[in-house]
């Protein structure tokens, strides 16, 4: 597969995903306009003592990138759920987010059925299906999405309408100025570095779906940008369909910089991805250029990615955009349609039976 020629891409590409990817910038400055026009009713604004994301999959990825953007600043902690059921401190001081896309999700709705149990303060994001209509008859906190995307490629929708939600009920600070900077980024990004016109040595993510190819992906991170390589690892499970690892620093330099070793005869077909941000802390910078030297010196390819931006909004978009694009490459080195789930949507089949 040339990455370099369009017909390829576009033949290949059958239900054009490289056109979702593309919108991503102004898919984000969309959910923004949908978070601003939401009205808060007056029985949301009120103290908590926790927030709640409760979802699976492209539904919860935008959970945990909210929980990682406002963990320096937030004053009271977020959960994301990802299960049928809630956590026993779930109460009437909780705000709950319940995210499905679909509005079809059936942990999401087992787990909406138990917070309204036990009296949490629910709103709800989706583009339809049953969530929809229960968020309707009990009267929730609506925000409806479009419809339309596969779910993974509706992260705007996913994660920024809450922010403008969190503003409005005074628990964090506007980012409308950080997030419209971030888009801007991003779309440069995109033109300079990462669309199919841009030539493979000058293209960051085509040269790294070429290194990764074929290999085994563990993708590293500070905690502080777990989110992002929770979303670089769904993205190549679901565009690339290909499997990869997840782990953070420092937790990693405890264990698993040992395994490293066996089996021995499948490590050399593995890649490590660190991807590195200014704020990480320095201990963490340090052990991040020691582990990639000891990886290095015992032949391993690794793969560093700096993040680039001013705020951390613009940062962890930069670092997932990119990400986003490699899973697209990915998949077309592997011969396949990014965009269909089957193995998802059969098993969905199955359980309805």
């Amino acid at each position: 597969m040339n990455l370099d020629n369009l017909k390829e891409i576009s033949k290949l590409d059958g239900q054009n995903m490289l056109e979702l990817l593309c919108f991503f910038p102004k898919q984000c400055m969309d959910a923004l306009f949908i978070g601003e026009k939401t009205c808060v009713e007056k029985s949301y604004m009120k103290s908590y003592k926790n927030i709640v994301f409760t979802g699976l999959g492209g539904s919860a990825i935008g959970a945990e990138t909210t929980r990682d953007l406002l963990a320096g600043e937030i004053k009271i902690p977020i959960f994301v759920n990802r299960n049928y059921g809630m956590p026993a401190f779930v109460s009437y001081e909780t705000l709950l987010f319940a995210v499905s896309y679909s509005g079809n999700t059936e942990e999401t709705l087992s787990a909406y059925e138990e917070a309204r149990k036990k009296r949490a303060n629910i709103i709800v994001v989706t583009s339809g299906g049953r969530l929809k209509e229960l968020a309707l008859k009990n009267k929730n906190m609506l925000i409806t999405i479009p419809n339309g995307y596969p779910p993974r490629c509706a992260l705007g929708y996913s994660f920024i309408p809450a922010l403008t939600i969190l503003l409005k009920l005074g628990l964090i600070k506007n980012k409308k100025d950080d997030l419209k900077k971030a888009l801007t980024l991003i779309d440069a990004l995109g033109k300079k570095s990462l669309y199919p016109e841009v030539s493979r040595r000058a293209n960051i993510a085509k040269e790294i779906a070429k290194k990764i190819h074929n290999r085994f992906a563990v993708i590293y991170a500070s905690d502080k940008l777990g989110s992002v390589a929770t979303r670089w690892r769904g993205q190549l499970a679901e565009n690339g369909k290909t499997l990869s690892s997840t782990h953070v620093f420092p937790e990693m330099n405890h264990n698993e910089i040992v395994g490293w070793v066996n089996p021995s005869n499948l490590l050399r077909k593995f890649t490590a991805i660190i991807l590195k941000d200014k704020d990480d802390n320095e201990r963490v910078k340090k052990r991040m250029a020691i582990t990639a030297s000891i990886l290095k010196k015992e032949r391993f390819k690794v793969i560093e990615i700096e993040s680039s931006g001013k705020s951390r909004l613009e940062r962890m978009l930069y670092l997932i955009y990119i990400g986003d694009f490699v899973s697209f490459y990915l998949a077309l080195l592997n011969g396949i349609d990014p965009t269909p789930v089957d193995r998802i949507t059969y098993l969905k089949k199955q359980l309805a039976k």
